[in-house]
């Protein structure tokens, strides 16, 4: 039983990789909340995985800094604020219907808004 689980661990951290890795390329995909969760899940199924993305060059930091300080670096909050309002704006461009519109201000909104009152590193 105790096999299940750690391969079900690992099997949910090499998804949450997979996707992390797609949402360093596709704006509405988020890249570091992934990240996290293979941290989490590798840290239940791999010690050898979890290691490899807590040192990885380019989301180890952002890993580290959430995990020592709860906190985002400044430069990613603007990034990720840019890509929420990019979005949107091209939401009403290509003429999204009014109640996507709706969700996704609600959503993104929501999303800013637990970015910004994150401390920053």
């Amino acid at each position: 039983m105790n096999s299940l689980k750690q391969t079900l661990w690992l099997s949910a951290g090499l998804i949450s990789v997979g996707l992390g890795f797609l949402g360093a390329f596709l704006p509405l995909l988020p890249t570091t909340p992934f990240m996290l969760l293979a941290v989490f899940c590798f840290a239940r199924s791999s010690q050898r995985l979890h290691d490899w993305l807590i040192n990885h060059r380019q989301f180890g930091a952002a890993i580290r800094d959430w995990n020592e300080n709860g906190a985002i670096a400044l430069k990613v909050k603007t990034i990720a604020v840019a890509s929420m309002v990019t979005v949107l704006a091209i939401s009403f461009m290509f003429g999204v219907p009014f109640p996507v519109i709706i969700i996704q201000v609600i959503t993104l909104g929501a999303v800013a808004t637990f970015i910004l009152t994150r401390p920053s590193v």
